[in-house]
């Protein structure tokens, strides 16, 4: 399956998801087969099909999985890549049939608002560099979803970031970032807090055993 999906270059991305689901055998499509059904848009579209699997809450080890291949793209993105670049190794794994009819049945009930919302606006953000730091705030929001019961909210950063590269809507784009922003923020402050505690209790224990 080599040839660029094409039957409607303007089908949107729920269609998409669920047309892969459709194309899918009994044994499901490699990762390399999906990329090979995208259009220009494959970037984008590639890291919204690998982040909702990561959208179901408290989820642990497939966002470790599709960690690796969202930083791989968006580090593509951030150099200026035009088409997408997996190693053979990745792309080669293989999404099961069952995975990508629950991700087509998760896109048309939970994510068919997005793509009501989401329309060609504030374009300045979705090209050029700005298309590039908006890889940079998804590489931000991968560096957190691989941490344990921590996905759903980077999940959503990654998800308003790529629909919005993908219709070319920048308040998604910016909303996106501003998730992935927060959320690392909000992480940072509880480890800090976390290590300051720890260090404090420790010299407190030092002194009364001391």
């Amino acid at each position: 399956m080599n040839d660029r999906h094409s039957d409607n270059p303007h089908q949107g991305f729920i269609g998409l998801v669920a047309s892969l689901a459709q194309a899918s055998g009994p044994d499901g499509l490699t990762i390399g087969q999906i990329r090979d059904r995208l259009d220009e848009r494959a970037f984008g579209l590639m890291i919204l099909i690998l982040a909702i699997p990561c959208l179901v809450p408290a989820l642990y080890g497939v966002p470790q999985i599709v960690g690796i291949p969202i930083l791989l793209l968006a580090g593509q993105m951030l150099a200026g890549r035009e088409e997408p670049w997996l190693p053979e190794g990745v792309l080669k794994r293989t999404v099961s049939k069952s995975m990508l009819d629950r991700m087509a049945d998760f896109a048309t009930r939970r994510m068919g608002w997005l793509e009501r919302l989401s329309r060609p606006r504030l374009k300045i953000f979705t090209t050029g560099i700005a298309e590039r730091l908006a890889a940079a705030f998804m590489i931000l929001a991968t560096v957190t979803i691989v941490l344990p019961m921590t996905n759903t909210v980077p999940s959503v950063a990654l998800a308003l970031l790529s629909v919005g590269l993908i219709q070319r809507d920048g308040l998604f784009v910016a909303g996106g970032a501003a998730v992935a922003v927060g959320w690392a923020t909000a992480i940072a402050i509880v480890a800090t807090g976390f290590f300051l505690g720890a260090g404090w209790a420790v010299g407190l224990m030092a002194r009364f055993t001391g």
